[in-house]
């Protein structure tokens, strides 16, 4: 009898591995921006922007810097925003040229919104090419030292403070609404921080009289300042145009 020869299962070819894709080249990093491609406000910033910072991370939180752009008058940058202003707003700087020949002014006072006292210095700050980019202004808030003056007497007189520079401010609505505002205050006696809502329509009134809001976002400046609506300050602007 003859062997039968056993089933053997048919021999299965190896699978073939897939091929491995091939290694993508390193990504290229993004071209740097080149300097001139830059524009003036980029270019300012990125040089002071720092030092703004680090002085008023030094003096927090009395200190704010701001720097004005000269290239279209506007507040660029704002480090521990103390005066309520926005990027974007008038710088309020006039005839720079002859400011920036002498590089610093100051110290002077002015009137912040609340009432207090800020000790205040202004410098150009230059390109470079050494033409004058923008003007970067330190205010300092002096009034938390006032309970201490006799100890910090000759911190605070300094190098003698001097009269607030025309040529540079001589359209500072944003003083003048100030000024006006804590001078209406005094004579009513009132607060601040309790005004009601017909002394804040009065205000506005006043301020109106007073020719407060010509300038450029000032009824905006007045609404944060009064704690009001925009919408409704432009409301009582609107009646009393109507009643004009």
């Amino acid at each position: 009898m003859q062997k039968k020869d056993s089933a053997k299962p048919p021999i299965k070819p190896a699978a073939r591995q897939p091929a491995k894709p091939p290694a993508k080249p390193p990504a290229k990093r993004p071209a740097q921006q080149p300097a001139s491609a830059k524009t003036p406000r980029e270019r300012l910033l990125e040089r002071y922007a720092h030092v703004a910072d680090s002085i008023t991370t030094l003096f927090f939180p009395f200190a704010e810097v701001v720097i004005h752009d000269l290239s279209d008058q506007t507040v660029a940058y704002l480090s521990n925003n103390l005066s309520k202003r926005e990027i974007g707003d008038d710088a309020a700087l006039e005839d720079v040229e002859e400011t920036t020949r002498n590089k610093l002014l100051g110290p002077y006072e002015k009137v912040n919104w609340d009432g207090r006292r800020m000790r205040c210095v202004s410098t150009a700050l230059f390109d470079d090419d050494g033409h004058a980019a923008g003007v970067m202004c330190i205010n300092f808030n002096i009034a938390a030292f006032d309970d201490m003056q006799a100890t910090l007497d000759l911190f605070l007189r300094g190098a003698g403070v001097i009269a607030q520079p025309e040529e540079l401010f001589k359209d500072d609505w944003q003083e003048r609404i100030n000024t006006f505002l804590h001078g209406w205050l005094r004579e009513r006696q009132v607060a601040l921080n309790s005004l009601t809502r017909e002394h804040r329509r009065e205000l506005v009134e006043a301020l109106h009289a007073e020719g407060a809001f010509k300038g450029k976002s000032s009824a905006n400046y007045v609404a944060k300042v009064l704690g009001m609506g925009r919408a409704t300050v432009y409301k009582h602007l609107r009646e009393l145009k109507d009643e004009a």
